[in-house]
This record gives structure tokens, C-alpha cells and sequence, in this order.
């Protein structure tokens, strides 16, 4: 009997733990160390402008705040504007709570007020930053020491902000992780099309139903939640449709052109073997760039009148080197098709070459792509 409950207890108490944390150490190692030089940057030059006691006092906050820009640097609570507003809301209500005239209340009852003002604010202005309410905490707790700075305690509350966003923008960037989140990715056909990934499978619809379905805040953006979603799918994808790799379905007999082609020859080539792109290779075989029919077409800006017939023979005599597109999106003789399809569909990449030890040994072209999926679906069906 008490051993069962044991049992129970103990299995409870192990499913409060975690699943096994997808990061490496490396990974840990870099985030520390980016805490702490942020946190260090940021007292000195608070202390420097606003003496050690102001700059202790707002220290808590911060390094909660550094935890996030540094460890999650991709969730929804970590990007810039969150780290503003929530500091400057939590400023504006920490010195309204010192300053202005409030009816007189407990020092629990203001900071209950304070905390629930700051919040609901944050949830409206989008700017969830959980740091914010911590900082309203320690302005109210604070408030002899911080006091004296009247309104211009927001001063050095922003500058907190401020030094944090730049350590961590320049710290992430340089240690390879991409910090803010970028704007996703506008359609280069600038048509009102959805993008191709999007026109199968879940829809932004989907996602937004979803979304409202789970009711609660998660700390992660939306675009990083959908690229979850479809890395999964192409991830069960690969797993479905086997080995199909570069090698397999790449045009080992191509056409290529060398830097000081012109463009004449090049468009001859275009003509004489039906082709829309042809790699452009030095004479060791390495790939120095790319070139198309639309790059030819974006460099015949020509202008109205008699001088036409010049520019036309100037372009025509222009080496491939000054109009082809640079550098080239490669793919080795192991990149499996599920890898290369968005490479394709989103980006509009017409081919991929394929290099070995830096090489060009084929190419994969969209029709090459087809012909691989059309066979994969034959397989299935049989």
C-alpha cells in the first residue's frame, strides 16, 4: 500500500520535469556568455550616468530581461518592441505610483494595482515582455531610493532597454543567430498569389483557427510557429519517400559558360539547347555565379530614341561576369528532394547546381524535380 503511493508520488513529482532540451551545450555556453556581458554593459554605463544605486536598483529586471534577448531569442516576448514598451509602460506607471496624488493605500494594494495597470497594458499595445511588470515592482519597492529622479527615472529605464537591445543585436548577429526576427519574406513574383508552400496543406486560415482554439499566450512568433509546423511535415515527407537524393535526378551532361562569355553567346546557348539558366564556371570547374534569361532582361534598361542601336550592341558585347547572378544557391550530391522543393517553389530558383568538394558535377532543374515526385507518386500508387 505505501509503496504504491510512493510509486505515484514519484511519478508525479518526475512529470513535472522537462523533456530533454533540444539546445546544445555550445548553445548554453554562448547565451551565458551573452547575459553577461549585456547585464556588465549595462550597470557600467547606467552607473557611469546614474550613479550605482539607481543602476543596482534597475539591475533585476534587466537581467531577466537578458535572459530572454539571449537564451529565447526568438520568442515573441524577446523582440525589440516588447523590450520598449514594456519598459516604458512600466516606467510611466512606476512614477505615476510615486508622484501623483492617489487616494492612500497600502504598499500591497499599490502594487497589486501597479502590476494588473502594467500588464493589461502590455496585452494591449502587444508588447508582452514579463520583465515589465517587474520592473513597476521595483520602482513601487524602490521608491525612497528612486524617487528623487522625479519623471526622469525613465531616462535610465530606457537606457537599460536601449543598451540591452544592442548588446543583443550585436552579440546574436555575430555569433550566428539571427536577431530581430526578420519580416517574412515578400513574394517575388509580386502577384496576390499565396505563396506555393501555402497553397497545399494547413492555410494561414488553419493556423489562425488554431491559434484562437489554444486560447492562452505561447512565446513564439507566428512565423517561427508555422516554420515549426511545415519543417515537421517536410521532416515526415523525407521519411515517406525514401532515399531520393541529389545525385539520383541531376543532369550530369550540362552546358556551361565561362565569366568573359558574352552576352551574345550566352543567349545563342539559350536558343540552340532550350535551356533557361547556365552555371557560369571558371576554368577549374568551380562556380562563380549564375546566369539566367530574367538576368539578361533585368540589364536591358534601354532608353527611347536614335541611341538604341548602341546600347543594344554595348549590352550584347558585356562579359556573363558584370550580369550574372552571384553568389549561386548550391546543393551537394546528398541533398535529399524533400530539401531542394522550397528552394524552388520559394525563392524561385530555376536549378540547383550540385557540387562535389566544391566542383560542379551536375545540375538538378525544376523539371528534374518533377520527374523525381511524379516517380515517387507511381511507386506509391503500385
Amino acid at each position: 500500500m505505501i509503496s504504491g503511493q510512493l510509486l505515484t508520488l514519484s511519478r508525479r513529482l518526475f512529470g513535472w520535469l522537462p523533456r530533454t532540451v533540444q539546445t546544445r551545450p555550445g548553445e548554453w555556453l554562448r547565451a551565458a556568455t551573452g547575459v553577461a556581458v549585456a547585464v556588465a554593459c549595462t550597470f557600467w554605463i547606467s552607473s557611469l550616468l546614474y550613479g550605482p544605486t539607481t543602476a543596482m536598483v534597475l539591475l533585476g529586471p534587466a537581467g531577466a530581461s537578458a535572459v530572454l534577448l539571449f537564451v529565447v531569442s526568438s520568442g515573441a516576448l524577446a523582440q525589440p518592441w516588447p523590450v520598449l514598451g514594456s519598459y516604458l509602460l512600466a516606467g510611466v506607471v512606476g512614477v505615476a505610483a510615486l508622484h501623483l496624488p492617489l487616494p492612500e493605500m497600502t504598499t500591497s494594494w499599490l502594487l497589486i494595482i501597479a502590476v494588473v495597470v502594467v500588464v493589461l497594458g502590455m496585452s494591449l499595445l502587444r508588447c508582452l515582455h514579463p520583465p515589465g511588470s517587474a520592473m513597476v515592482l521595483v520602482i513601487v519597492l524602490a521608491g525612497d531610493l528612486l524617487a528623487p529622479l522625479g519623471g526622469w527615472l525613465l531616462l535610465p529605464i530606457m537606457l537599460n532597454a536601449c543598451c540591452l537591445l544592442f548588446c543583443a543585436t550585436l552579440y546574436n548577429n555575430l555569433t550566428g543567430i539571427r536577431y530581430p526576427k526578420q519580416a517574412p519574406r515578400a513574394d517575388l513574383h509580386h502577384t496576390r498569389d499565396i505563396l506555393p508552400e501555402q497553397r497545399v496543406g494547413f492555410t494561414e486560415e488553419d493556423l489562425d483557427r488554431a491559434l484562437d482554439k489554444f486560447g492562452a499566450f505561447i512565446d513564439i512568433t507566428r512565423d517561427d510557429l508555422e516554420q515549426i509546423i511545415r519543417d515537421t511535415e517536410s521532416s515526415a515527407l523525407r521519411r515517406k519517400m525514401g532515399n531520393i537524393r541529389a545525385e539520383q535526378i541531376m543532369s550530369r551532361d550540362i552546358r556551361t559558360v565561362g565569366p568573359d562569355t558574352t552576352v551574345m553567346q550566352a543567349i545563342r546557348l539559350f536558343r540552340h539547347h532550350h535551356v533557361k539558366t547556365l552555371p557560369v564556371v571558371d576554368s577549374e570547374g568551380v562556380v562563380q555565379g549564375i546566369i539566367s534569361l530574367s538576368d539578361l532582361l533585368a540589364q536591358l534598361d534601354l532608353p527611347m530614341g536614335r541611341i538604341l542601336p548602341t546600347r543594344i550592341n554595348l549590352w550584347r558585347d558585356q562579359p556573363l561576369h558584370k550580369v550574372m547572378t552571384a553568389p549561386v544557391v548550391t546543393v551537394d550530391g546528398q541533398t535529399h528532394v524533400v530539401d531542394m522543393i522550397p528552394l524552388m517553389s520559394s525563392q524561385g530558383l530555376h536549378c540547383l547546381p550540385v557540387l562535389d568538394h566544391g566542383r560542379l558535377v551536375g545540375l538538378v532543374t525544376q523539371t528534374d524535380v518533377i520527374a523525381a515526385l511524379h516517380r515517387d507518386l507511381v511507386n506509391h500508387m503500385a
